[in-house]
């Protein structure tokens, strides 16, 4: 068992919202296109959305990125600032935050607790004897499967964050309202101002950090993620085979050079240069814009540039020149 984790590796945020009666389909649809927008991002592994639960009274929303450098520029980006300033029409009360950054291995699906807590600098060792109390007790209850302790973020989040978990929401509670929690609570009475929010167990593969835990983003980023390569992988792959045509290479050196300059004409010049200008608003939709009209424009725009590419490349190689 690990009782605390210092390690810079994967992180993950864990949101909880308040949302307004009778709005949460329209939140849950901005919601996933928010959770869209940060799958282009760098270092994203998953996100996922859950709606309350009678563990659970908020919307839990959960990011997952592979650095907290990573999270902090998702966290901080002007593109989320966008949407939750349209977004803010569902919400009922700010949202609560905890970021969670380890090395850990990934976890069965368990009743996930987390609990934040400010601590001042000169009660840290204090803070950390009591932390140690309270894991001897909640470890001698059945269905303890664990806990970690995890450091304030700079920058990111002030809080120590505790995760553990147990086997059941009935074992839980058992712990949550035993007289050893209590005596264990009033032995930190000066830590008593804290946080505390309850996971259920469907959210079990979202504390992994190492990449067998990693989440697919939606379908939909999917789809344009491969019709976005597409639409800069075909240029630039006629144009390099047009351009080392006249060295006669064989067909083994030929694809070994041409695939090593591809990659780097594609991250360097090619997408950010040509295909996010071109693609960028349907890649990371505005929140004000409705998603039937953003695709079908998206995907005219593809269909367009793919056809003058193709017309381009076969006056090119057949009507005006051939290939020696």
């Amino acid at each position: 068992m690990n009782t605390e984790k210092n390690v810079a590796s994967a992180a993950t945020a864990i949101i909880g919202q308040k949302v307004l009666p009778g709005r949460e389909r329209e939140f849950e649809s901005w919601q996933e296109d928010l959770n869209t927008a940060a799958a282009y991002y760098p270092g994203f592994l998953g996100a996922e959305i859950s709606p309350p639960t009678p563990l659970q009274p908020d919307w839990v929303i959960v990011y997952r990125f592979n650095s907290v450098a990573h999270l902090q520029a998702w966290i901080n980006s002007g593109t989320r600032q966008t949407y939750l300033d349209a977004g803010a029409q569902y919400f009922d009360g700010p949202a609560t935050q905890q970021v969670v950054s380890s090395g850990t291995r990934s976890l069965d699906p368990l009743v996930t607790v987390v609990v934040t807590h400010r601590v001042r600098p000169n009660q840290v060792d204090d803070f950390l004897d009591w932390q140690r109390r309270m894991v001897q007790a909640e470890s001698r209850f059945e269905g303890f499967r664990g806990t970690e302790l995890f450091r304030p973020i700079e920058g990111l989040q002030e809080d120590w964050t505790t995760l553990y978990r147990y086997d059941s929401a009935e074992h839980l509670e058992a712990w949550l309202t035993s007289p050893e929690r209590q005596e264990v609570l009033a032995e930190g009475e000066k830590f008593s101002d804290f946080e505390l929010r309850t996971i259920d167990n469907s959210f079990g593969s979202w504390f992994a950090f190492e990449g067998n835990g990693r989440e697919k983003p939606p379908p939909p980023s999917e789809t344009r993620t491969s019709l976005a390569i597409w639409v800069g992988l075909y240029p630039t792959v006629v144009l390099l085979t047009l351009a080392l045509s006249p060295l006669h290479l064989r067909l083994w050196i030929g694809l070994l050079v041409g695939n090593l300059l591809s990659s780097f004409l594609m991250s360097f010049l090619t997408m950010p240069y040509y295909v996010n200008p071109l693609l960028g608003r349907w890649l990371r939709r505005p929140p004000d814009e409705a998603p039937v009209r953003s695709d079908l424009r998206g995907l005219g725009v593809v269909a367009a540039t793919m056809v003058f590419w193709a017309v381009v490349f076969y006056l090119v190689t057949v009507r005006f020149w051939t290939l020696p």
